[in-house]
């Protein structure tokens, strides 16, 4: 009996070798999906890791000692507990010891501390412009900055004198405690790349308002050990070696993060443990999570399809031996022989393509990871092979269900070449497959995962049901349509129009086609909506094609250097970042002269062309100035209560600032007057201070500004020239300009008195609300007032609730302009290469660079991004086993189309209708079950797209894409039609000739 099988299978090779492939296709998919899981996984953990910033790379444990210590060279500075956390157990790390002292002596100013530091192996890291390294007790390295601005060389000597914070003053100041130990400045350093590993998360290249020049004092260990310190912060910092963070060890990793934070915790208060590779560990943990909720999402449509096929073909080809099978039923053979006889044929078949397709799902996503992951491998495993029995057992049971009319009919049934369609069942189990569909998809609506349990199967099956449902409707109407081209002597088009309607299972052919094709678009569907969401991420989530960020500055001096650099504002933009508060939202102030040009911008978004008219109308009257250091003002003051007075000034040629304190009002008319060294080229009033000198004495009465040693006559005698706080009301004077007065030394009681040199409020530009407090943060003492002009899908960098405004009216409305810690400088693609540089030369040094390349390079090593490879793969299977199921259905009918064909040529059909019904048959049908595949997948999309993590578990509030293009679309859609339409042709040429050949 089995030789007879094996004698069949031989018979009808080609049939039984493509329903091997299909059942090696079906089987594969199953193989394919956790492969690429594995695969996936580890190519995300890669990326990750080759991404990843310095703060994920590095760790650190630190302790920090309060008390003052004798300078003696007995007192070493000792790393107690420290170094035996860092080190127990834990290998691939480089560490360096390290201890620093807050100093004062260095900087004209107590307002910061200079870092005195000891760092392990620091001239390796550092390059030495003047001098040499390190060697003995009492050597320094100075940043080439200090040595810049305090005049210093190699071979100079300085002091430094332990510190600490007087935390009873506002703002606080460092208080030298201790005597100052003199020291000889050996050498000059710069800092290549202050990002380095090496330096760790200490920050020690940070500067900023408060915070000083970034450029720590460097010494050696023996000197920090004989200074008498204050508080000396000791520690040890981790730097990840080559291969210690490895795609292979990361458990073992995280096991080693979480054992070193709980023996820290167990030593003592003192100790602190830091590290961001929990943060790494984390983010890499996300992408997989992603992955593992978007493979699934095709992979099992694909299983679906391929049983689906192999149900289909193996009905058709035991249709095509119905006479076989009554001639062994009329014999009476017992039931097993009939079963063994009817089966037997399509079952060597599968089990043969089921056993290859585990071979070749494995090697499949090996060749796949080898090209898109390169060094990553795929680590093979028996897990990838979990759910191929399942898909060999459901090939398996496909093929045997798609006998059962076979070994259940009786012989006359058999003997049939139509057999009656079972249309009962048939509608019944498009009724289940209708209700799961909808049941599949209602859990969409209601959960909120839906990408979990029976929810994960909703794509697959609305794609079904839609499919059948097309099917359905379809077919009785090629039918109609077929009826009336008879009757209109059509005889080709009425012969493929019947052939098409009313086959056996036609309709299913005609869904599994519909299938191929949605599976296929809504892959493209996943593949292209999330790409044009990384691209959203990278350049509108970045802002422009390049970000720098420069040292702070003022937001006059950022203007000032960038305007300098690019006058026209053809590819490069200042931009200052304005923070968000509880009812303020978070903003850009930008040079809107340079809006239309250099950033990035939302799809949808008003044209960038007009905004800066709107931003930034027409100069109101010019600032108020001084044309020299010789600033003067006259006041007549009559109050009950002291009050102080002051002014806000602004140098005209760049970052200096300064509020320039008068002292208390005197009673009467005095003139006040100081030298201000910032202003030496001029420079601008912002605004004028009059305040209290307790927070809780309240100060009143009138002050008239009579006259100011400006470059032009200030309008003091028009008050609508001037604006003021609520503290003060003011009023024209015969010789100056009034203010009515009532003020505290608070902030929120201070009247700042300011000239009207900008629109008030400002316009502004705003996505999602507008501010709902009418006001956005300053970086002065004050709000700035708003009014809403523009509305926006989305502010670049910031997203879908923020604002912009105009920077240099910005500044001018601010009373009391600070240093911006971290202004930028947006380019665009035109940008010159020596930028950096020339930007360097008008005082804008740059510190870090971020650009949407580098951010979509990243994007692109994400979850989603590594994940969305496997619909790629998912939509070629679809196709082939769709064009697999047509090459099998029309192998079959080809016997009996030539002998229908035939029979009609005979009794005097023409040529041309029999070659129209024999070429376009099948074509059409794939034509007709492409176009209504493109509508299934965009219905499906429409219904379970919005659910998918294509843009990570977290997703930016950013306007993404929730649509693909329609080419996308197209193309997809276009390369299936491509081989199914090649391979409907070349059967029916064969089959022409065939016919043409009798």
């Amino acid at each position: 009996m089995i030789s007879l099988v094996l004698a069949m299978v031989w018979n009808r090779r080609g049939q039984a070798v493509t329903l091997a492939l299909l059942a090696m296709l079906a089987v594969a998919s199953a193989v394919a999906a956790p492969a690429y899981l594995i695969a996936a996984e580890r190519a995300v953990a890669d990326g990750q890791i080759a991404t990843a910033p310095t703060s994920e790379l590095t760790l650190s444990t630190r302790r920090t000692s309060d008390s003052l210590q004798e300078a003696s060279p007995s007192v070493g500075i000792e790393f107690p507990d420290v170094g035996r956390v860092l080190l127990l157990g834990l290998g691939g790390f480089a560490f360096y010891h390290s201890a620093e002292v807050p100093t004062v002596g260095l900087s004209p100013t107590n307002d910061f501390p200079t870092r005195f530091v000891f760092r392990q192996e620091v001239c390796a890291h550092v390059q030495l412009t003047a001098g040499r390294c390190l060697i003995g007790e009492g050597d320094v390295l100075i940043g080439e900055k200090t040595a810049e601005q305090r005049k210093l060389t190699a071979g100079d000597t300085i002091s430094l004198t332990a510190a600490r914070m007087n935390g009873l003053v506002r703002p606080p100041t460092w208080e030298p405690d201790g005597p100052p130990k003199k020291l000889t400045v050996v050498g000059v350093y710069r800092v290549p790349d202050s990002s380095s590993a090496y330096w760790g998360l200490h920050g020690y290249f940070v500067s900023g308002d408060g915070i000083g020049p970034g450029e720590p004092v460097f010494t050696t260990a023996g000197t920090l050990e004989t200074t008498k310190r204050t508080t000396t912060t000791m520690s040890i910092d981790g730097v990840a070696q080559p291969g210690t963070l490895d795609i292979d060890r990361l458990d073992q990793l995280r096991a080693d993060m979480e054992r070193l934070d709980a023996t820290a915790a167990e030593l003592e208060d003192s100790l602190q443990f830091n590290s961001g590779i929990p943060r790494l560990l984390d983010r890499i943990d996300e992408g997989r999570a992603a992955a593992r909720l978007l493979v699934p999402v095709l992979a099992v449509p694909l299983v679906l399809l391929a049983c689906f096929t192999i149900y289909l073909t193996v009905g058709y080809g035991a249709e095509g031996r119905q006479s076989e099978l009554a001639v062994v039923a009329l014999r009476g053979a017992r039931w097993w022989t009939r079963w063994w006889l009817a089966t037997g044929e399509s079952l060597v078949a599968v089990l043969g393509g089921a056993v290859a397709g585990c071979l070749a799902g494995q090697l499949l996503v090996n060749g796949v990871a080898a090209a898109l992951f390169p060094g990553v491998g795929t680590a093979p495993a028996l897990t990838s092979l979990r759910f191929a029995p399942l898909a060999a057992a459901a090939a398996l049971v496909a093929a045997v269900a798609a006998q059962r009319r076979q070994l259940i009919s009786p012989v006359s049934r058999l003997l049939r070449r139509t057999p009656p369609a079972d249309r009962r069942r048939l509608a019944a189990a498009e009724a289940v497959v209708a209700v799961l569909a909808i049941a599949a998809g209602v859990q969409y609506f209601v959960s909120d995962d839906p990408l979990t349990g029976f929810g994960l199967f909703a794509p697959a099956l609305i794609v079904l049901a839609l499919a059948l449902v097309a099917a359905r409707l379809l077919l009785p109407l090629v039918n109609r349509y077929a009826v009336r081209a008879l009757h209109g002597g059509r005889l080709g088009v009425a012969l493929a129009g019947i052939q098409l309607s009313r086959r056996p299972g036609a309709g299913r052919l005609f869904a599994l086609l519909v299938a191929s094709v949605a599976v296929a678009g809504y892959a493209a569907c996943t593949v292209d909506t999330a790409a044009g969401g990384r691209d959203v991420e990278a350049s509108l989530g970045t802002g422009a094609e390049r970000v720098l960020v420069v040292q702070p500055v003022t937001r006059q001096g950022l203007l000032t250097g960038v305007r300098a650099v690019d006058p026209d504002g053809r590819f490069a933009m200042a931009v200052v970042r304005i923070p968000g508060g509880s009812s303020t939202p978070p903003g850009l102030a930008v040079d809107t002269r340079a809006l239309a040009a250099v950033p990035a911008w939302s799809a949808g978004a008003p044209s960038r062309d007009g905004l800066s008219d709107v931003l930034h109308p027409e100069q109101p009257p010019p600032p108020v100035t001084f044309a020299d250091p010789d600033i003067a003002m006259e006041v007549t003051a009559a109050t009950t209560g002291v009050m102080q007075l002051a002014v806000s000034l602004s140098a005209n040629d760049g970052p200096g600032v300064q509020i320039l304190e008068f002292g208390d009002l005197k009673p009467g008319t005095h003139t006040y007057r100081e030298n201000v060294e910032i202003c030496e080229k001029g420079c601008r009033l912002n605004a004028v201070r009059i305040s209290g000198t307790g927070s809780n004495v309240e100060a009143t009465g009138e002050v008239v500004i009579r006259g100011m040693r400006t470059a032009t006559p200030a309008p003091l005698t028009d008050p609508g020239r001037w604006r003021a706080t609520p503290a003060a009301k003011l009023s024209a004077a015969p010789d100056g300009l009034r203010a009515d007065l009532k003020v505290t030394g608070a902030v929120t009681d201070t009247a700042w008195i300011q000239p009207v040199t900008t629109p008030y409020p400002l316009p502004i530009a705003y996505a999602g609300n507008p501010p709902a407090s009418g006001t956005i943060i300053d970086s002065g003492a004050t709000t700035i007032p708003v009014t809403s002009a523009v509305a926006l899908p989305a502010v670049p960098a910031i997203g879908r609730q923020g604002v912009i405004v105009d920077l240099e009216y910005s500044d001018l409305i601010s009373v009391a302009p600070k240093l911006v810690s971290q202004p930028e400088v947006w380019l665009n693609a035109d940008a010159p290469a020596e930028i950096v540089d020339r930007l360097a030369q008008h005082g804008l040094q740059v510190v870090s660079e971020t650009s949407a390349a580098q951010v979509k390079a990243g994007l692109d090593r994400q979850g989603p991004a590594v994940a969305l490879w496997f619909h790629l793969l998912a939509a070629v299977l679809a196709g082939l086993l769709g064009a697999g199921a047509l090459a099998l259905t029309v192998a079959v009918d080809r016997a009996r189309r030539t002998e229908d064909l035939t029979a009609l040529r005979t009794q005097g059909l023409r040529p041309r209708p029999a070659g129209l019904a024999t070429l376009w048959t099948y074509p059409v049908l794939v034509v007709i079950a492409t176009t209504v595949g493109l509508l299934v997948a965009a219905a499906a999309w429409r219904l379970t797209g919005w659910a998918l993590p294509l843009a990570g578990l977290t997703p930016p509030d950013l306007p993404l894409p929730t649509w693909p293009r329609p080419t996308a679309l197209l193309a997809a859609a276009g390369a299936v039609l491509v081989v199914q339409f090649l391979v409907a042709v070349l059967s029916g040429r064969d089959l022409r000739r065939r016919i043409e050949s009798r």
